[in-house]
């Protein structure tokens, strides 16, 4: 998603915006007749605007069923807090530096060490777009083999990638979506993001957090660490479900909307 769209609110379905009439030239709003500016000024009125589901389900319905669908079975079944970020040691498993994603980025414990890792921790990534970046080493090590049509039987939120892709799934819904539940997913996506990378096999400590202090290995190599991550998971997981009932009781709201025109 462009910055440019991120920094464009909307209200969500059903909500009728007065003394919009730019709003009704943007894609996915239509004017909604006209409202006075105020009861002292009956005669001057300016058109409102507000989403038109109708073209937005015409056009995008196919998508709203999808993310429904993967949204809904995500929470229906218990997130899982034992995978340990080994996803992004999969990813470098017995490659050469200069074959590494981030090659500015050095292994924090060295490539012999890393490769040790991977072959001693079970390995059960639930996620596709993580597992599918597995090196072909690395592949038949997982306990899963997640695609893109499963993934509504494999997605589940303890997975830190599932909780990025929130935001990725509030975004494709664009205008439905009300804004600032796009923008509690990108904060979530964000502050998961920089745990993903500290918990990662790369030595990330030259970049600072969100904070402003240098990023502290999660190790997820020893004891300690793995607990870390797996409190870190909970939290995000907590945080990605209420996400997702937010962006369900938009679509439900969208679908309430479309409903009068549908009888139009």
């Amino acid at each position: 998603m462009k910055p440019s769209e991120l920094a464009k609110w909307h209200p969500g379905a059903g909500v009728r915006l007065a003394e919009a009439h730019d709003r009704a030239t943007w894609k996915y709003y239509r004017a909604v007749g006209t409202d006075p500016i105020s009861a002292g000024n009956a005669d001057r009125r300016v058109s409102a605007a507000e989403v038109d589901v109708g073209a937005f389900f015409a056009r995008r319905g196919g998508t709203v069923d999808y993310v429904e669908r993967l949204l809904s079975e995500t929470l229906s079944r218990p997130p899982r807090f034992g995978c340990f970020g080994l996803h992004e040691w999969a990813m470098v498993y017995r490659m050469s530096p200069e074959q590494l994603r981030h090659t500015s980025l050095p292994l924090r414990i060295g490539h012999a060490a890393t490769d040790h890792v991977v072959e001693t921790h079970p390995i059960g990534c639930s996620h596709f777009d993580a597992y599918r970046f597995f090196t072909p080493d690395a592949a038949p090590l997982n306990t899963m083999r997640p695609t893109r049509e499963t993934q509504p039987e494999t997605e589940q939120s303890g997975c830190l990638h599932a909780g990025m892709d929130v935001y990725k799934w509030t975004a494709k819904l664009g205008p439905i979506v009300p804004g600032e539940v796009l923008l509690d997913a990108f904060v979530l996506a964000r502050d998961i993001r920089e745990v993903d990378m500290r918990a990662s096999p790369y030595d990330v400590s030259a970049y600072a957090g969100i904070d402003g202090r240098p990023l502290a290995a999660v190790a997820i190599e020893t004891a300690a660490g793995k607990r870390e991550y797996a409190h870190l998971q909970r939290g995000f997981a907590e945080r990605g479900d209420a996400l997702r009932r937010r962006v369900l009781d938009a679509i439900a709201a969208a679908r309430a909307a479309a409903a009068p025109d549908a009888q139009r």
